[in-house]
């Protein structure tokens, strides 16, 4: 039989209402879950890193002493959400993600929003991600972010709360299905008894939206990546290979007379659709760095004459900053005249001499990050820091104050994972894939990342971090 450890005090647990007292759309798994045995675990749990192993599903982590790649660390006990908690989270996530879109087409247009004080000016024209060369391109069904990341956690309270929005270039949905497949060959008697809704069908949501948002009756779309070194490759190749369009890189395309052009053995191919995977700074050496060997010479001004759409939009990271994070309910309230379903994370920026105070006054009980920042590095975890560590995070502060925001250090809601004596909680997040084209819409879950050392609050994979299948139980299902 398998043990269960018990739920951190004071934390809300997905699993557990109380030590072995499973909440209601967990008892059909708990029933089955007391009847495995822990050797059975394990060999599944082999089973699956060997299979990973063999489809190639790697993470590079930088700087990493083991090498430059690894295994990302999959657990089989799946994080499940009812379908009364995920309506709620789609309506949510649909209602952001729309106010972004009607922000960066206002930035780079009216700037309506910035007129009437709601977001500061500053803050939005001055940001590093802001792209000056977009302003008063049209963009088809006005949609900068096709492809958003929505990172979801849940507090002590039992709410949920975003906490980053993800515009650029959001990863990890390719782990989101294979651990799905995983799961289904793993256990398939498990969706014998419970009815999860499907995510497979992602790519072909994905390629429907791709092809949709140009004008062009049947487009050519192709994904281009950084190449087989970059740290989601795998799910740049995965992605293509499930659309059935081409993976290419910077080399393998040419503009002329304001058109893309793919290389092909019959003859340049006209590109209509290019679902990017690089950031802004490398799509074009023209128009950005002059050093980039990752993009396309004359990129910028076939976008800008409508002869190519990318996916995501230039430009858009001044959305997902983290130093405009906190004005999104403004967002909402602004263009859609709703209030927020989804909470916002209290944040403090440290721009504001008054929340510099702040910050500086509870160093050791706060999260501190980069505006920039990303993959868990450049931030202060107060609780879990040592007082050498946070005295340097003070100098940066005080050096660069504008460079940073603030949060309280939440509670993170856990889930159980596999450990050798049974499963014990662990830290998680939830990550749902927004699509926006001529409608906006999402697959039921997303990818839940686990922070699989104990008491640890990132969930980075980058960090060490690991995933699971989520699983949105359909109507009736529980």
């Amino acid at each position: 039989m398998i043990k269960a450890g018990s739920p951190p005090p004071g934390g809300y647990d997905e699993m557990f209402s109380a030590p072995g007292a499973a909440q209601p759309h967990y008892a059909a798994y708990w029933r089955w879950l007391e009847g495995v045995s822990m050797d059975t675990v394990e060999r599944k749990r082999k089973e699956a890193d060997l299979l990973f192993h063999r489809v190639g599903i790697t993470f590079n982590v930088y700087g990493a002493e083991e090498g430059t790649e690894r295994l990302i660390p999959f657990d089989s006990v799946p994080r499940i959400i009812p379908a009364s908690e995920w309506t709620l989270l789609e309506r949510g996530l649909l209602q952001r993600v729309r106010a972004m879109n009607l922000f960066l087409h206002d930035i780079y247009h009216e700037q309506e929003i910035l007129r009437a004080g709601r977001v500061p000016a500053d803050q939005v024209l001055a940001n590093a991600h802001y792209q000056p060369c977009m302003q008063g391109i049209d963009l088809p069904n006005e949609v900068y972010a096709h492809i958003a990341g929505v990172d979801l956690i849940r507090n002590s309270d039992g709410d949920y709360y975003v906490l980053e929005d993800n515009l650029r270039t959001p990863s990890g949905v390719s782990y989101m299905i294979e651990n799905r497949r995983m799961m289904m060959r793993l256990y398939p008697e498990l969706f014998a008894r419970h009815r999860v809704a499907p995510v497979d069908h992602y790519p072909a949501l994905l390629h429907e939206m791709l092809e949709q948002s140009c004008h062009v009756t049947h487009p050519c779309v192709v994904l281009l990546t950084p190449g087989r070194y970059n740290s989601a490759y795998f799910e740049h190749a995965f992605l293509a290979r499930q659309m059935g369009i081409e993976l290419v890189e910077g080399a393998d395309l040419f503009t002329r007379n304001g058109i893309v052009y793919m290389r092909t053995t019959a003859g340049p191919q006209q590109v209509d659709v290019i679902y990017r995977r690089i950031d802004d700074d490398f799509l074009d050496p023209l128009a950005f760095n002059p050093d980039s060997m990752l993009g396309v010479p004359g990129l910028l001004s076939a976008y800008r004459e409508g002869n190519v759409v990318l996916a995501n939009a230039m430009g858009t990271g001044v959305a997902d900053d983290k130093s405009i994070y906190p004005y999104v309910p403004d967002m909402i309230r602004f263009y859609l005249d709703e209030e927020p379903i989804l909470k916002n994370v209290p944040t403090w920026l440290c721009r504001n001499p008054d929340d510099l105070n702040h910050v500086l006054a509870n160093l050791d009980e706060l999260v501190v990050k980069e505006v920039h920042g990303a993959g868990g590095y450049g931030m202060l975890i107060g609780p879990a820091s040592t007082r050498e560590q946070i005295a340097r995070f003070r100098e940066q502060l005080l050096a660069a104050p504008e460079n940073y925001i603030a949060q309280p250090t939440l509670s993170l809601s856990t889930c159980p994972v596999f450990v050798e004596q049974g499963i014990a909680p662990r830290h998680v997040d939830l990550r749902p894939f927004v699509l926006s084209g001529r409608e906006v819409r999402l697959v039921p879950g997303g990818l839940t990342r686990v922070a699989m050392k104990e008491g640890s609050l990132v969930v980075n994979s980058s960090q060490g971090g690991g995933t699971k299948d989520t699983w949105v139980l359909e109507d009736g299902a529980c």
